[in-house]
């Protein structure tokens, strides 16, 4: 069975077909007919949406989306948020000195757990010793990376237009149209985006998106965009954490 991040409701209203019953005595006959009519009307219906958890192949094809995305950047001269950091520590700038080389040393951590975890996790029969590793690190890596989003945070402007912010971008779009999926009054669920790879899920996204015509995804959009993200960027979160945050964004709060 399938783990799920998260899991919300979106009432859109449907046209459906509905029938009535009526019976009627026929004049000619004398006997009771029964009529059935059928009209057009339009009811809310209610959407479960739900976002899973990715396979461990999902998450490899992802941090490969990744990867590709880096190298286009920085091959047409887009600095990483490594650099940037770096270039604003030695040079000074828009960012503190203590924060650029909060943000330089976090982002050498980083690098570091990652091929760690990397090398642990590619093996298939990890002994505990190593599964405590990977827990370890995990949290580790967790923790950095809230520490590089509070610093991001503060200087957003300076970051936004970064390497590494477009492939988290495209990064986080490849994991809405991979792991969206939604349950009608038919109770089947189905893929919110069609098609057989990411390419054909991606254009399903972009007609989506900019024909304004799919109302569920209209109406679902912020939200699965805002969860994708806090999962991407929090990784241990809870039910309770997202229950909040779409209180907080029903309340427009957020």
């Amino acid at each position: 069975m399938k783990k799920i991040i998260y899991n919300f409701k979106v009432t859109v209203e449907r046209e459906i077909e509905e029938s009535t019953t009526s019976k009627v005595k026929n004049k000619e006959t004398g006997e009771t007919e029964e009529i059935t009519k059928t009209k057009k009307v339009k009811k809310p219906v209610s959407n479960d949406v739900t976002i899973y958890t990715p396979s461990r192949r999902q998450v490899e094809e992802a941090d490969m989306e990744f990867s590709i995305e880096m190298s286009k950047c920085i091959k047409k001269g887009i600095l990483t948020k490594a650099m940037l950091a770096k270039k604003y520590s030695d040079s000074g700038g828009l960012l503190s000195e203590d924060d650029s080389s909060k943000l330089v040393r976090s982002y050498s951590e980083l690098s570091e757990i990652q091929s760690s975890l990397a090398k642990l996790m590619s093996k298939k029969d990890a002994s505990s010793e190593e599964k405590d590793s990977i827990k370890q690190l995990t949290e580790e890596f967790a923790r950095i990376r809230r520490v590089i989003v509070d610093l991001e945070t503060t200087y957003q402007a300076v970051f936004n237009h970064t390497a590494d912010t477009k492939a988290q971008n495209k990064t986080i779009l490849w994991y809405l149209v991979n792991l969206t999926f939604y349950k009608g009054a038919d109770g089947i669920e189905r893929p919110l985006f069609n098609g057989e790879d990411y390419d054909e899920k991606l254009d399903s996204y972009y007609e989506k998106d900019e024909s304004g015509e799919d109302a569920m995804y209209d109406l679902a959009k912020e939200k699965l965009m805002a969860f994708i993200s806090f999962w991407y960027f929090s990784q241990n979160t809870t039910d309770e954490d997202f229950k909040k945050l779409e209180e907080d964004m029903d309340n427009g709060e957020v």
